[in-house]
């Protein structure tokens, strides 16, 4: 029997038009202005934010490609500001018809919060997972983005989709990310592990160097629209959320999103069960959050650590504390914006 003539595999080449796309993008991300990162080696400096340089190009194709729906629901942080627990109290909030919090296969009890809201720029607009943009069942869709305000894409602000912000106080934001970079750095995400200090670090968060940042520029834009347009943007202080389990805050959160609590679902403690559900105590525990990665380089038990107000008083010294709090009076000043840090 004659043997099959075996045929070499050539790689593909790309397009010319591929490559002259991608030399364009390189040189334009050269002309960026560049700091060290955190996280990975570079923050771009991208229409008045830092932009992580692994997701750059995934926040381009996002403003350029996202058109936004009436009915779609934006939930919008700061990094290591509670996106966690707000995507699990919204999803739980919006789809307690289809999934009563006491039912034993509830997504949230068999999929990180993160894969059921996912992030635009980590997520939807990453190695081709457009396909996220047609949640299955949820009756609303749903997606979350650290993009401040001022970036984010036009069919968002020109459509009547809203936005949930949730705002944590600067000190507690500062620490949960030093936190989670040396998580981080532990697993070999960061390629350069010696180049980082907590007192480097808060150097470069009081210059507005830092993820996403400037704090004050992110907060600030969100806190001027909802003031502008309280239909459209919602504006929550993580700190309130901590209040009497939340309560208050939920019930804010479901009129905004027209997902209002019935008097007899409140009556019942749905408010209640919700909270419960969606506790760092619960999410916490759960096998699906102590093990695999929902986000590339990310465990999802890296998402789970205290949630406490007031934590930051174990990290910070005296001089730490006088350079963060000059630098807040100093942005916040006179915008009606104040923090609550214990």
């Amino acid at each position: 029997m004659e043997h099959l003539k075996q045929v070499p595999i050539v790689p593909l080449r790309a397009s010319k038009e591929e490559e002259e796309e991608e030399e364009a993008a390189k040189a334009f991300e050269a002309s960026l202005p560049k700091e060290k990162g955190f996280l990975g080696p570079y923050l771009y400096f991208y229409q008045g934010f830092w932009c992580p340089s692994r997701v750059l190009h995934n926040v381009i194709s996002f403003q350029k490609h996202f058109e936004a729906q009436d009915g779609d629901i934006i939930l919008a942080t700061k990094p290591k500001s509670g996106t966690t627990w707000l995507k699990a109290l919204t999803f739980a909030t919006i789809n307690r018809a289809l999934y009563p919090t006491n039912h034993s296969n509830h997504p949230l009890l068999t999929s990180n919060p993160h894969e059921l809201v996912p992030f635009m720029e980590f997520n939807v607009y990453a190695h081709g997972n457009q396909h996220l943009l047609h949640p299955n069942n949820s009756c609303s869709r749903l997606f979350s983005t650290h993009i401040p305000y001022a970036a984010l894409p036009k069919s968002i602000k020109d459509s009547h989709c809203r936005i949930v912000y949730l705002c944590r106080n600067p000190f507690d934001t500062f620490i949960s990310f030093w936190e989670f970079t040396k998580g981080s750095m532990s697993k070999g995400m960061s390629l350069e592990e010696e180049r980082s200090s907590m007192a480097e670090y808060l150097e470069y968060f009081s210059r507005g160097v830092e993820g996403f940042g400037p704090f004050w520029d992110h907060v600030l834009g969100y806190w001027k629209e909802s003031l502008e347009r309280p239909d459209k943007v919602l504006f929550v202080k993580y700190e309130d959320l901590k209040d009497h389990d939340g309560i208050r805050e939920m019930k804010r959160l479901a009129e905004f999103l027209s997902f209002p609590f019935t008097v007899e679902e409140e009556r019942g403690g749905a408010i209640h069960e919700i909270a419960k559900l969606c506790s760092l105590k619960i999410l916490k525990d759960l096998e699906v959050n102590k093990k695999g990665k929902c986000m590339p380089h990310v465990e999802n038990k890296m998402f789970f650590r205290k949630g406490e107000v007031g934590d930051w008083v174990n990290y910070f010294t005296t001089s730490m504390v006088e350079l963060l709090d000059q630098v807040i009076k100093e942005k916040f000043n006179g915008t009606g914006l104040t923090f609550r840090f214990i």
